[in-house]
């Protein structure tokens, strides 16, 4: 045979050699898992057998071997996780390319005994006693009887130290910590044992980061008082409050964890300065006053004294106004402002132009809100059909608010109340004398679930011998949306010539039940009722009643309503956002 050919035919050989070999190679493997439904999605997740679609098959007996010892350590080890720590695991390899991985995990381990212990101020002189760790030790997470797991134990071990260390005790530490598990009996012991270290108590703050505001702007937003013991809650408000400012882009509030510090740790304050300046527009529509366009214009470091400074215009088709306000640092719970106003509106044919100057002060505590407000203002009035008249109040006005609710702009649960009083004299300024008092509250109630139920009213009265030589401010119109639907925007009220003007009397109410399908969609039913008129002998109660729709956009559930005015015997859309005042 020819040398040629034979290398020809060893060429070919190997070349078969090889691809029998890829082949070989390129065998795959399938493992299918029996283990209890509650198991399967741990093990599938992180059981590197489980987790491969095509797994090559091993060549050699070894490396199957091999593979399987890794399978079953990878199980126990997970299992371990969850508290089952005598499980069987086997391999059936009766069929060379279908493994059956079967998993029996045993009994699960259970808490049979805690035992949590404390040591440092917290077990001395803290605040409560014995009373206060006994309340930390029956808001542990595992209590006995309780299954055991890995990340349960990490995560009932942090719960404690968070509350431990969440007031007075912001060094708190985990000085030793053991799970004793008995395999055979499947029972464990926990015992945890936390060092409280000293109390602290909050120093004056440092603050970095300023540059162009100025530098005691930061302290009057702070409610921490020197000398008060350490609270993260109150340090994460104080955070959420600067944060919330138009002044800064970042802010970081902490303290250093130094128990060498704890007689008067300094609050550190951590801020970058947001643009001082912002300029926006947007566009709009109500069925209440119609197409909108707006412009604003906002400085939030006036004269460089950290002022903020807010102006804006308004124009909609039935309404317009221009505003300049500006809000001054506050002082403690206090903050001040005052600014300056041009109104002009046309509705259910009156019109009515004015400008005022005011200012106030403006005091949260909590969930609650008071404003004691002073307003000089010069009003034109044109009803249609009727003598055009004028008016210049000096007037006063307090006003109290509370949010119980669970969210501002969507709430679901809890109520909003107001109340407010408010008047003139001729002796100062006024053209009348006149008291008014008013209030409002909301009610909403989660129904089977997602559901809302809210009831609404809202009822005010004015002192004056006549109507006459009161602003529209200090009476009362009613009608649309917010109000009483079926009937258009304020309505209802005293007729005047041709136009509606504002009465003493005002009392609505309302009811309506929110279905939502989905967390974005919904649909409302409701009923309103009410009126407003210049005496009790007057009023005459309207009613209306409909449908809707509701979408929670960004700025709050937007409504459409289509409600029918039972008196006036109409149909009514309307359109607007249904927000907690």
């Amino acid at each position: 045979m020819r040398p040629a050919l034979r290398r020809g035919l060893r060429l070919a050989a190997l070349a078969l050699t090889l691809a029998a070999g890829g082949a070989l190679a390129q065998e795959t493997l399938e493992v299918r898992l029996q283990a209890p439904d509650e198991l399967r999605p741990l093990l599938e997740r992180h059981v590197r057998l489980l987790r491969q679609e095509a797994l090559e098959l091993p060549e050699e007996p070894a490396d199957r071997s091999a593979m399987t010892r890794r399978a079953r350590r990878e199980v126990a080890g997970l299992l371990a996780t969850e508290g089952y720590f005598s499980p069987r695991v086997r391999f059936d390899r009766s069929d060379a390319r279908a493994w059956l991985l079967e998993v029996e995990p045993g009994p699960r381990t259970v808490i049979a005994q805690v035992e949590l212990q404390f040591v440092g101020e917290i077990a001395t002189s803290g605040p409560g006693g014995s009373e206060y760790l006994d309340l930390l030790r029956a808001g542990w997470s595992l209590p006995v009887g309780a299954p055991f797991s890995q990340g349960g134990w990490d995560g009932a071990k942090q719960a404690l130290l968070d509350a431990v260390a969440a007031r007075r005790y912001a060094a708190a530490r985990i000085v030793d910590s053991r799970a004793e598990i008995d395999p055979e009996s499947a029972r464990a012991t926990l015992r945890v044992r936390i060092d409280s270290g000293p109390t602290f108590y909050l120093g004056e703050l440092d603050v970095e980061g300023l540059e162009h505001l100025p530098v005691d702007l930061v302290e009057r937003y702070s409610q921490l008082e020197p000398g008060s013991p350490y609270d993260r809650e109150a340090l994460l408000a104080f955070q959420t409050e600067l944060q919330n400012t138009p002044h800064f882009g970042s802010v970081i509030v902490d303290i250093e964890r130094d128990p060498t510090l704890s007689s008067a740790v300094p609050v550190r304050v951590r801020v970058t300065e947001a643009l001082p300046r912002y300029a926006g527009a947007g566009a709009g529509y109500s069925t209440n006053t119609g197409a909108r366009v707006e412009f604003s214009y906002r400085d939030s470091n006036l004269r460089k004294r950290g002022w903020e400074f807010s102006s804006g215009l308004r124009i909609e088709e039935r309404r317009q106004a221009l505003f300049a306000d500006v809000f001054l640092p506050p002082r403690g719970r206090d903050r001040d402002s005052f600014g300056a106003l041009y109104e002009a509106s046309d509705l259910e044919g009156l019109k009515i132009d004015s400008q005022a100057l005011g200012a106030a002060r403006t005091t949260l505590r909590g969930d609650i809100e008071t404003q004691l407000a002073l307003r000089l203002q010069h009003e034109n009035v044109e009803p249609s059909g009727a003598p055009s008249r004028s008016t210049n109040t000096l007037s006063a006005n307090w006003t109290w608010k509370k949010r119980a609710v669970d969210n501002v702009l969507d709430p679901t649960s809890g109520y909003v109340l107001e109340f407010q009083v408010g008047g003139g004299s001729k002796t100062l300024l006024s053209d009348q004398d006149f008291l008014r008092f008013y209030s409002r509250v909301a009610r909403y109630q989660p129904v089977r679930g997602t559901d809302v139920f809210i009831l609404r009213g809202e009822a005010g009265v004015t002192l004056a011998d006549s109507r006459e030589g009161v602003p529209q401010d200090f009476l009362f119109r009613s009608g649309g949306a917010q109000s009483v639907r079926g009937y258009d925007y304020q309505s209802l009220g005293v007729k005047e010539g041709n136009a509606t003007v504002g009465g003493r009397y005002l009392a609505t109410a309302s009811a309506e039940y929110v279905r939502w399908f989905q967390p974005q969609w919904g649909a409302a039913v409701f009923v309103d009722a009410g009126d407003a008129a210049d005496t009790r002998a007057d009023y005459d109660l309207r009613v209306g009643y409909g449908v809707g729709a509701r979408w929670r956009s960004p700025a709050g559930p937007l409504a459409i309503d289509l409600a029918w005015g039972h008196q006036e015997r109409s149909l009514r859309l309307h359109f607007g956002v249904a927000v907690a005042f």
